[in-house]
């Protein structure tokens, strides 16, 4: 197999004299800014960007974009991030130009049509999470949950009890205990069963009047629905607390439950994933919030309302916990989710969470005779093995790696914790039987590999751009800045 070229860093790449664009001189005098922006300019010495020509940029990204894996290719198994296929119609809408050159300052009275678009995203995430009231400002999902968790702590300290903890089971999203020790709750973590589902017993046990809200993931990182989670809901409000309920695994939920309905009070969507758009390596994403009546008057400003036929931002919202981002959301990620749901209906949604169980069900029989279940509670969106059983010392860490060289991405690894060698896996619901069946071919190819040859999968990969790395060394000492 052919390596691919060893493509520098751009200021490997700086050619001293260099341009990439052509401009007519300047018929401006040169001005020192400092006589301008005083102290705020940082030195004399000017910035050390790389000089380049437009084809040594083009190629550089074009060769980069060839190293990486992407949905376009094929399966990307990763659980918990919903990476389904993203139709290209979505694309086409936020490249009109009315979407992709709006710029988010102009008036109310030029953007009347981009208002009405996220007017009627609102509307439409309430109506499928079964809420009264909805904010697209947030811009991923963890910052969503920081914004629900911040609209309980402003409702309960107007109700003169703050209250100091956050409730999280051990089968929550990652992100969660983050999202309430960053909003100055303390955390503390709620078993689960031996059915994978939060234990009511030590739940009850739990409620006092110190506990604000419980935050849970549902269905569960193991991909297991809370059977008991309107009980869950009456336990938190009898005790004058709230509930929040990441949306982060709505994608085996939409048109067939809505969590307003249990008794959530608040929940965050993560539009690129259930709603499909392009996500991964950091962004772009959007965490709308979706609450109910109570919580509103605290949601963050502005807030969009119509009066008189025309929509406006209101900014007079004394509850409000204020922005919580420099201007109104990820707008073209929102003109992406709408153009999904516009497309797909009420009834496409409702056929897409249930393809997706389908398919994590169909990967889930199919594997079980080569990997064993973390939990055997019943399977939604996604499911999750553990590494016990695994031959020749094989680890999960092993698996993952050596499912590169057979053209895939690797699922997500050693998440949720209270899995031991976790390997989750979300097939999503765009997957065709065929590239489901390549990958249980894969996983069994590879444990056949384990039992006669362990050596050669623990030195996996073999064919890949990049060979294994230390990851221990990488995260305790990361390099971030380039010196030349």
């Amino acid at each position: 197999m052919s390596r691919p070229i060893e493509e520098k860093l751009l200021f490997e790449k700086d050619h001293p004299g260099r341009v990439g664009a052509s401009v007519p001189p300047s018929d401006v005098p040169e001005v020192d800014p400092r006589t301008l922006f005083g102290d705020m300019v940082r030195g004399a010495a000017p910035a050390f960007l790389p000089e380049m020509s437009e084809v040594d940029v083009v190629r550089h990204f074009t060769r980069l974009s060839t190293y990486n894996y992407a949905v376009d290719f094929g399966l990307y198994p990763l659980g918990s991030c919903t990476m389904k296929y993203n139709p290209k119609i979505n694309e086409e809408v936020a490249r009109l130009e009315g979407f992709a050159r709006l710029h988010p300052l102009q008036p109310e009275s030029t953007t009347q049509g981009a208002l009405e678009l996220m007017a009627t995203l609102q509307n439409a995430l309430c109506a499928i999470t079964g809420m009264d009231a909805c904010t697209l400002q947030p811009a991923a999902g963890a910052h969503g949950e920081f914004t629900g968790v911040q609209l309980i702590r402003a409702y309960l300290e107007n109700q003169g009890d703050a209250r100091k903890v956050m409730l999280i089971p051990d089968s929550a999203h990652g992100t969660n205990p983050a999202s309430a020790h960053f909003s100055g709750y303390a955390v503390e973590q709620i078993q689960s069963g031996p059915d994978g589902c939060v234990d009511l017993e030590a739940l009850k046990a739990r409620m006092k009047p110190d506990v604000a809200a419980i935050m849970l993931t549902v269905p569960n990182t193991l991909g297991i629905f809370e059977k008991n989670i309107a009980q869950i809901c009456r336990i938190l409000h009898a005790n004058g607390s709230q509930v929040y309920v990441d949306g982060a695994n709505l994608n085996a939920l939409m048109g067939i439950t809505r969590p307003g309905d249990w008794g959530a009070d608040v929940m965050h969507i993560n539009l690129h994933k259930t709603f499909s758009t392009p996500h991964g390596g950091g962004g772009p994403g959007a965490g709308p919030v979706a609450c109910k009546a109570h919580l509103e008057p605290y949601l963050p400003r502005p807030v969009l309302a119509k009066k008189e036929g025309r929509y406006l931002w209101d900014r007079d919202r004394p509850k409000s916990i204020g922005k919580v981002l420099g201007f109104n959301g990820n707008f073209l990620v929102l003109v992406r989710a709408l153009c999904y749901i516009e497309t797909m209906g009420a009834d496409g949604l409702k056929r897409a969470s249930e393809l997706a169980v389908l398919n994590a069900n169909y990967m889930r029989s199919k594997l079980r005779p080569l990997l064993e279940l973390g939990f055997d509670g019943p399977t939604l969106h996604e499911v999750v093995f553990c590494d016990k059983g695994l031959p020749g010392g094989v680890t999960t860490l092993d698996l993952a790696k050596r499912l590169i060289d057979y053209g895939f991405h690797p699922p997500t690894v050693y998440f949720p914790l209270i899995v031991h060698g976790a390997l989750m896996i979300e097939p999503t619901e765009t997957e065709p039987r065929e590239e489901m069946d390549r990958f249980v071919e894969a996983v069994a190819a590879i444990v056949k590999e384990a039992e006669e040859n362990p050596a050669y999968v623990k030195a996996a990969p073999h064919n890949a751009y990049r060979r294994r790395l230390d990851e221990v060394a990488a995260a305790r000492n990361p390099r971030l800045t380039y010196k030349p």
